[in-house]
């Protein structure tokens, strides 16, 4: 099974190889606000405590994601070819969890890291805000955007590294070129 936790800068193109992988490979996309929305929409004990969090604008806490991702994991197909985990982990111990729960399941993920020069992120951002209008496509909220991904995620590609599963792509190229890379990293994995 092949698991994928896709990570990037804001803007440098999760979303657009997330459907590529998707597509080629047939995986499941587990985007961590879909999964919380459909707890919650399945009324279960978990899903009203997520609810009265998440109403009063307050993060899930690690405990309660670790349960969720469980249920998650647990409801998979039995022909299920893999997933691409979105929005999670997000911190080191998020990721030291993840890798407890696949292992539960006889599991386990690589990490891709959309690698992008910062300008090129903050260009591509500005197009995207004048395209999609987006509110949080502006300069100083895209420079605090890249600087939380910074702090957040650096020490999640460091624990992948020394577990040795961390890929790193070139993301400053169009995303046939990334795609190509990414490609080339799931069918030496799969293998």
């Amino acid at each position: 099974m092949l698991n994928i936790i896709l990570c990037g800068a804001p803007g440098s193109g999760k979303g657009t190889q997330s459907d590529f992988i998707v597509k080629k490979y047939g995986l499941q996309h587990l985007s961590t606000g879909d999964v919380l929305r459909a707890e919650i929409a399945k009324g279960s004990e978990l899903g009203q405590q997520i609810d009265a969090l998440i109403s009063k604008g307050n993060l899930v806490p690690d405990e309660m994601m670790y349960g969720v991702i469980d249920n998650y994991l647990a409801s998979l197909p039995a022909d299920c070819k893999g997933t691409i985990f979105d929005g999670y982990p997000r911190t080191v111990a998020q990721a030291e969890s993840l890798t407890e729960l696949l292992r539960k399941y006889n599991m386990e993920a690589i990490m891709i890291d959309l690698m992008v020069d910062e300008q090129l992120l903050i260009q591509r951002l500005i197009e995207r805000g004048k395209v999609s209008g987006r509110a949080d496509d502006n300069l100083n909220t895209i420079r605090h955007r890249i600087a939380v991904y910074h702090n957040q995620t650096e020490p999640i590609a460091h624990y992948y590294l020394h577990n040795g599963n961390y890929e790193a792509v070139n993301g400053n190229h169009n995303m046939e070129d990334v795609f190509l890379q990414i490609e080339r990293i799931l069918n030496r994995v799969n293998h």
